[in-house]
């Protein structure tokens, strides 16, 4: 296991990644004067914005709940994470490498490893949207048109579909590079009993889900052929990048709009959302 993040890269995380960017992503910001912006905050209810971020100092402080801090402290509170996998966040926005301390305290994953587990899904979700093109894709195409959604609709949410081999997907990704170890801890591939490698989706219409930043963390798969005896949807489990209680389909296409009007609209399923980015 790799040792805690080394002070300065730390602090260099610190002084890269600008506050105004960051709280951008989840609140309207304008100016309030004397060099600070102000909105609504995103930690409590408000009316009137009580939110005010110091780019000179690079913090924040809300007046009316109290929460404050500086930008890792901003990325831990809004997207629930612990203070490494924060620091991990922003250095990749902000092109930091990180070093860690040789016999420090352990982290609960590898250095790298959420880079890695996304860089493993973005690979999986390019690889599941070229096999929608194939034949064997046509009752999944026919499943979109019918609802309305053309190739450019398709192509812009990133919908795929997962081939009926047991294993065309782990071997694409081992080809890429990728580990064993990899494909499973990202939810892609599974152990099966015969200690093979196989995929964990297979015959199924796919829709990437990305986080708030737009990082391609998990999928949500639906059956689409009539011999199909597993449930409609299936996703992915729980894993160092994807936990579903902490996620929203489509969040990363409606944050400026949610803090911009400090509201959102919540449907049912991947291609209400869809209709409703499709409606303005």
């Amino acid at each position: 296991m790799a040792g805690r993040i080394k002070d300065e890269d730390i602090a260099a995380v610190r002084e890269r990644a600008h506050i105004v960017d960051v709280v951008s992503e989840h609140v309207a910001l304008r100016n309030a004067g004397g060099g600070s912006m102000k909105g609504l905050c995103p930690f409590h209810d408000e009316k009137s914005p009580s939110f005010n971020v110091s780019p000179a100092r690079n913090v924040f402080h809300c007046f009316g709940c109290g929460v404050g801090g500086d930008v890792i402290k901003f990325v831990m509170d809004v997207e629930h994470l612990p203070f490494a996998e924060a620091v991990e966040r922003l250095a990749e926005k902000a092109g930091v490498q990180l070093r860690y301390e040789e016999g420090g305290p352990a982290t609960s994953r590898p250095a790298g490893q959420r880079s890695r587990l996304v860089a493993a899904s973005v690979a999986a979700a390019a690889f599941y949207a070229e096999q929608l093109g194939s034949a064997e894709a046509l009752p999944a195409r026919e499943f979109l048109n019918v609802r309305g959604f053309d190739q450019e609709v398709v192509q812009r949410f990133g919908c795929g579909f997962a081939p009926p081999g047991w294993d065309d997907l782990s071997k694409h990704l081992l080809a890429k590079g990728f580990s064993r170890e990899e494909l499973v801890t990202a939810g892609l591939s599974r152990d099966s009993r015969n200690g093979n490698l196989i995929d964990r989706f297979r015959r199924r219409l796919l829709w990437p889900i990305k986080d708030i930043t737009g990082d391609v963390v998990g999928f949500g798969a639906r059956k689409i052929f009539d011999d199909d005896d597993g449930p409609k949807y299936l996703n992915t489990p729980e894993t160092p990048i994807y936990k579903k209680s902490h996620m929203l389909y489509g969040v990363d296409l409606a944050k400026r709009d949610i803090a911009r009007s400090h509201q959102a609209v919540v449907v049912e399923g991947y291609t209400d959302v869809m209709a409703c980015h499709l409606s303005g």
